[in-house]
């Protein structure tokens, strides 16, 4: 009796031992594709992609992630289409025009395959069939730094548009524009930072009235226009703030010559769909909304003790 006790509870040990290797196959077998319109030279995506790769490692599950060379829309949905015909267990994707990208997304859904929506998109994420949208409020995001700017004094701006046709940038200087309540002119340029310095050094000159620079991404426009404001001689006396952040321009947010960054927290805009994904692969859960990762205001209280994260690829 006792052999056949003895047996029994061995079959059972065993049973359990391999269910659990069972279950570590399982998480290793989920494989997620993450599809943004972040430009390989733009160091913001580069955090992004840090975040998901940390959220895959976390989960135990594999991640492939994929962007077109330029901000391409044509060569984006083409990559959400190729990502749909590998049946990932998850799709993440960021949404700049949902026009170009909407056909494609939503044939993800009916393909059966979750999508979660990063970055850009908010508004338009949950029409499209995504479970939920991890990111800020564009619009919301812009009219808090007018709003700041104009506390500060603000009167006449540029708003400096790295990525024109991308919706969210669109947003964000809309919002601007609104909470500033003063002059506002939008100037579009490319993401070339030597583009960047001289078209802003030139809107300068064109208007001695600009007392603000508002820019839409800190490394791509920031910075270039931290430096014509520089080569203008005006450092301290026009205010310049920035979307994002760059270990750069926090360090002249803390030095008093710019005036303040937002902070989206895109680490977590990489890292957490990743995790969502996962376990709702492995056990059908899923948050019941949105997740707001900002935005949150760095000004020169918080910029250093931000500086050491930036430059590590986490804020």
């Amino acid at each position: 009796m006792k052999s056949i006790l003895r047996k029994v509870v061995l079959g059972v040990a065993l049973v359990g031992a391999l269910g659990a290797l069972s279950g570590v196959a399982t998480a290793q077998d989920i494989n997620i594709i993450a599809v943004t319109h972040g430009q390989a030279n733009d160091p913001f995506w580069s955090v992004v992609k840090n975040g998901v790769s940390a959220g895959a490692k976390d989960a135990g599950v594999s991640i492939d992630y994929r962007a077109p060379e330029t901000f391409d829309m044509v060569a984006m949905s083409q990559l959400i289409d190729a990502a749909v015909n590998q049946k990932p267990a998850g799709l993440i994707v960021s949404i700049p025009d949902s026009s170009a990208l909407g056909p494609s997304i939503e044939k993800a859904v009916a393909a059966g395959i979750p999508v979660i929506s990063i970055n850009s998109g908010s508004d338009v994420s949950k029409s499209l069939g995504a479970l939920l949208h991890v990111g800020q409020d564009e619009y919301s995001a812009g009219k808090a730094a007018g709003e700041k700017l104009k506390e500060m004094g603000g009167k006449v701006a540029i708003c400096v548009n790295q990525e024109v046709g991308n919706v969210s940038l669109d947003q964000r200087c809309k919002g601007f524009s609104d909470g500033f309540a003063g002059t506002v002119t939008v100037l579009p340029v490319s993401n070339d930072p030597a583009d960047v310095q001289a078209k802003v050094k030139a809107a300068l000159s064109s208007n001695a009235e600009t007392d603000t620079v508002m820019a839409l991404g800190a490394s791509t426009a920031g910075e270039p226009s931290l430096a014509a404001v520089a080569d203008a001689g005006m450092t301290g006396k026009i205010n310049v703030a920035t979307f994002d952040l760059s270990a750069d321009f926090l360090k002249a947010v803390a030095s008093g010559e710019a005036a303040f960054a937002i902070d989206q927290q895109q680490f977590l805009q990489g890292y957490l769909p990743v995790v969502f994904l996962a376990n709702h692969a492995k056990y059908g859960l899923i948050p019941g909304g949105n997740v707001p990762s900002g935005p949150n205001l760095i000004t020169k209280e918080k910029a250093a003790q931000v500086v050491e994260l930036s430059a590590k690829g986490i804020r």
